[in-house]
């Protein structure tokens, strides 16, 4: 029997287009699931952003899934409210993010240091040391900002707080 835990283990088989490591699952994106029988559904996204470029691909692999398993009538809902926001990624998406070198978010949502200027020290996600500095606050996505750390001179990405 299709229950919504399959689902989500079913949607977990997807990676986030722009961070492979991590599924759509483990972003927090997938908000929903209703079945409705054993061939039609609806499952509820929720970008990153408003203007996620991500956001076709990610229902193009729901849709792709869902009809591999059997689904006929599928609809993806796109849901605003509440906003995204990176207290939805896991403690093991954080430590996936941290091995594939893109440093995680360090505080919480509340934390809007960014808004201010002042640029706290992330931990850089290869030798581990809080001596880096803010390079550009956009870096390879808009969600996250351009780092190095200035004892292994690498630079990396930081998932903003968001």
């Amino acid at each position: 029997m299709k229950n919504s835990a399959y689902i989500y283990k079913l949607l977990s088989e997807i990676p986030d287009p722009e961070i492979p490591v991590i599924s759509i699952v483990e972003l927090g994106v997938v908000r929903e699931v209703s079945i409705a029988g054993d061939t039609s559904i609806e499952v509820k996204l929720t970008p990153t952003y408003s203007g996620c470029p991500a956001m076709k691909q990610m229902e193009d692999d729901v849709r792709k899934k869902l009809k591999e398993d059997g689904f006929e009538e599928i609809k993806l809902s796109i849901v605003y409210n509440p906003p995204w926001t990176t207290d939805w990624l896991s403690a093991e998406a954080k430590l996936k993010l941290q091995k594939y070198g893109i440093a995680p978010p360090e505080e919480s949502t509340t934390d809007k240091s960014f808004l201010t200027g002042k640029h706290k020290s992330i931990t850089c996600p290869r030798c581990k040391s809080k001596n880096t500095v803010m390079i550009s606050q956009f870096g390879s996505t808009a969600c996250k900002a351009l780092y190095q750390c200035k004892d292994c001179l690498e630079a990396f990405d930081y998932f903003k707080c968001i």
